[in-house]
């Protein structure tokens, strides 16, 4: 005999544990990123030592960065290696003119945009026709020519760097705060484009690029913009940096940096805003926290990511779709 078939308005039975199904409530709820900002405005009258406002500023501009990358890796499936030039070119950008033509560092920030979005256009158009390992090989090369272009030039002060790089505040706690704002517009921003028309077509490029392109996507100009928006998100990280530590060298861009912003993403939750959130946070701060373990804590700092890799290969956070949630 063969079973029933069921009724067209049949709904399927929930499966999984109570704690499972908490735990994709949780996933689902539109308040998640309003409890986090509220975490980091509450933090420093929790503590609110210089070391602990510069981690937790580090930790703000590293969110940032890890959510500029989704935009190219989670969004649109790009494997950047080296993400870390945008950064550089931002905060060296900010810097020349901050120190040379004594600028504030607030009125460098447009033309940071425009000269990152520009790095965008000529490090993306030649290389975004390759795909795959290619396309990371390329980049990583890319991101090595501008640091040791940095590391060469006079203006941006060859292997000594720029120092003197003004603040946008004396206090820390001000330009601590300062940094949170922009992280959560930037973080915004990019959850915003995630869910918009040009964020469905980097799904689709992502997912099947051949397919994309037969139904009409133009799947050069698609991933041209994904590079070009994480080009700037990565920029202004590095204004907000230069200006937190007012000294940038050419040892402040390698590629480690590169490789760790590109764990915060792989760890929080690929195309997932708050999961990478949470895996920029993780990455910045638990390194500090094993601080007291000295010559080990990046042994331990390691294996504590292999675990949670294991545990959750999907990422903290994993991005759920509208179709998967209906």
């Amino acid at each position: 005999m063969t079973a029933p078939a069921k009724a067209p308005g049949a709904r399927r039975p929930r499966h999984g544990t109570p704690l499972g199904r908490a735990v994709t409530r949780l996933f689902d709820d539109k308040w998640a990123g309003a409890a986090g900002l509220a975490v980091a405005v509450l933090a420093p009258f929790v503590i609110a030592t210089p070391y602990a406002l510069s981690v937790m500023t580090s930790a703000a501009i590293f969110v940032m960065l890890a959510s500029g990358l989704n935009i190219v890796v989670g969004f649109c499936g790009l494997l950047d290696l080296g993400y870390v030039a945008f950064y550089a070119v931002g905060a060296y950008t900010s810097g020349v003119l901050a120190t040379r033509l004594d600028l504030p560092l607030w009125a460098t920030v447009p033309v940071v945009v425009v000269v990152t979005a520009l790095a965008g256009v000529v490090i993306g158009a030649p290389t975004l026709r390759l795909r795959s390992d290619y396309l990371a090989i390329v980049t990583l090369g890319f991101g090595e020519i501008i640091r040791i272009t940095a590391n060469n030039l006079e203006i941006t002060g060859g292997p000594s760097g720029i120092y003197g790089i003004p603040g946008l505040t004396s206090s820390p706690v001000v330009f601590y705060y300062i940094t949170v704002a922009v992280v959560a517009l930037a973080v915004a921003g990019a959850s915003r484009l995630g869910r918009s028309r040009l964020g469905r077509a980097w799904r689709f490029v992502r997912e099947d690029e051949d397919a994309a392109e037969a139904m009409g996507v133009h799947t050069y100009r698609v991933k041209l913009a994904a590079y070009i928006a994480g080009a700037v998100w990565g920029g202004l990280a590095g204004v907000l940096f230069a200006a937190q530590v007012s000294a940038i060298s050419p040892g402040s861009f390698t590629f480690l940096s590169s490789a760790l912003v590109l764990m915060a993403v792989v760890l929080g939750g690929m195309g997932s805003s708050p999961g990478v959130v949470i895996g920029a946070v993780v990455i910045s701060v638990l390194p500090e926290v094993l601080r007291d373990f000295a010559d080990y804590r990046f042994f331990l700092f390691g294996v504590l990511l292999i675990v949670v890799m294991l545990l959750r290969p999907q990422g903290l956070w994993p991005h759920r779709s509208r179709e998967a949630g209906s």
